[in-house]
């Protein structure tokens, strides 16, 4: 592949940053000692406008070019799971419960890559705001540096990030034009009865049978409400009742998750959900409350800056390893709040047949860091020309 020649000398480099990430990951906003290391080697670079403390521990730093421009932003999350590493690699996770299982130690490192390099360079004209964001997995990072101000503080005009993709060939770039990743919202609903003996059913309202006749209503949102084209998932996937085998329970509650790109199908779920709540518990003689919490929104490219990002692929890995009409996923992504505040584009890079991310076998594969950086490397330096 035709990456950049300096960024793939680094290889062994980066490879050992990305491993140490590995061996020591942490959760949410609390990203200290990774932020700390992003610092060091930012510092280590001769970059010395450095922004701390971001969404807690959130860093954006600034590299100028050789003359003044637009200013480009590059996005790399940097938290883990809350899960155990069975990778059984040398570089496992040595924080019991905490792991790299979805890559973020890797794109991290790649956004690495691409500040050395352009920090040694500075071929373009503009600036350079390099992101690393904390909390991609669950309090949104994304969202709360963009709502502290970051696009107008730094002037950020675009803004592209790049997530590993399992299953795609080791360097294959994949976007499209627009909606990429799915909304995610979350809903609690809480069903309350009267408990009793389990062998005089009679005697109770029982909230296990309009928990279960409620979780097939459900369904019916897909199928009956929306149109078939519209894609669309609503998942009940837990239920909570009882204590006993003997017992009818007073309570039942019932969890999931709504996966949506389209705002006006979102509405429709959340006030049919409203309605079947509420009538199918009074159908049932008790009652029912609905706690519908909207998470990400949907991850939307820009159609612009998507066929900038696919040009530049081209440029770096051929034209054969690069698809601009990737169906899109029902994952969520919180660079969909960046998405909505600026122009931009969202990419996947290929990391070969490797188990999925959030397994407890993944592992970040580290040869394709160097396409990654050379990714943002070059895509700097054509949307920024001297």
């Amino acid at each position: 592949m035709p990456i950049v020649n300096s960024i793939a000398a680094s290889e062994p480099q980066m490879t050992e940053w990305r491993r140490y990430l590995h061996q020591h990951p942490e959760l949410g906003l609390d990203c200290f000692k990774t932020a700390a290391f992003v610092v060091d080697r930012l510092t280590e670079f001769g970059i010395t406008e450095i922004h701390t403390g971001i969404a807690r521990t959130g860093v954006v730093a600034i590299i100028e070019g050789r003359a003044p421009g637009r200013t480009i932003g590059l996005r790399a999350d940097m938290d883990a799971l809350p899960m155990q590493d069975l990778s059984g690699t040398d570089h496992a996770s040595t924080i019991p419960g905490m792991a790299h299982t979805c890559g973020h130690d890797g794109h991290t490192t790649m956004l690495l890559g691409a500040a050395k390099y352009l920090a040694e360079t500075r071929n373009f004209a503009g600036k350079v705001a390099l992101i690393f964001q904390p909390a991609e997995e669950n309090e949104g990072g994304g969202r709360i540096m963009v709502e502290e101000g970051m696009m107008d503080r730094f002037g950020i005009d675009e803004v592209y990030g790049i997530h590993n993709m399992p299953g795609g060939p080791v360097g294959h770039l994949h976007t499209n034009r627009g909606a990429l990743l799915a909304g995610v919202d979350e809903f609690t609903i809480q069903i309350t009865g009267q408990g009793g003996h389990g062998a005089m059913p009679f005697q109770t309202r029982d909230p296990v049978v309009t928990a279960a006749s409620m979780v097939q209503a459900l369904q019916t949102i897909v199928s009956r409400n929306v149109d078939a084209l519209d894609r669309l998932v609503v998942s009940v996937t837990q239920i909570h009742t009882g204590s006993a085998m003997n017992i009818v329970p007073e309570t039942a509650v019932l969890n999931g998750t709504v996966r949506y790109f389209d705002k006006a199908v979102q509405a429709v779920v959340k006030a049919r959900m409203a309605e079947i709540v509420e009538f199918q518990a009074k159908s049932f003689g008790m009652t029912a409350t609905l706690d519908y919490v909207e998470g990400y929104p949907p991850t939307v490219n820009h159609p612009a800056q998507a066929e900038f990002a696919a040009e530049v692929a081209r440029e770096l890995v051929g034209a054969d390893a690069v698809d601009i009409d990737a169906p899109p996923i029902m994952p969520g992504e919180d660079f969909s709040y960046m998405l909505e505040a600026r122009p931009g584009a969202y990419l996947f890079l290929g990391q070969g047949d490797t188990p999925v991310c959030h397994h407890p076998k993944y592992d970040f594969n580290d040869a394709i860091a160097p396409v990654g950086a050379s990714f943002f490397a070059r895509l700097v330096e054509k949307a920024l020309p001297l």
